[in-house]
């Protein structure tokens, strides 16, 4: 059994109004991750993944792409102790 851990993910660059928030929600859900994603007024998308840490490097490696009318320029990425959040949606 794999470590859980938090990651706190900040992409930035062409990530609003291409769908990255919905599709975000579709391959956390399909990885099994809990969290929650949202846009920022200032352009970026602010995302939250929970879960076995593998699984949730992998999601980071999928946020570098996005889905495919994204242009991801920038990721930060910070480390948190998990909160054990349930589920995974789009916050507002």
């Amino acid at each position: 059994m794999s470590q859980l851990i938090r990651a706190h993910v900040f992409i930035s660059g062409r990530v609003q109004g291409v769908g990255y928030r919905f599709a975000t929600v579709d391959t956390a859900s399909q990885l099994g991750l809990s969290g929650w994603v949202r846009n920022l007024p200032d352009g970026r998308v602010e995302a939250v993944f929970e879960g076995a840490q593998e699984v949730v490097e992998e999601m980071i490696r999928w946020c570098h792409q996005g889905p495919p009318a994204a242009i991801v320029k920038d990721i930060v990425v910070e480390y948190t102790e998990p909160e054990g959040l349930r589920r995974f949606d789009v916050r507002r």
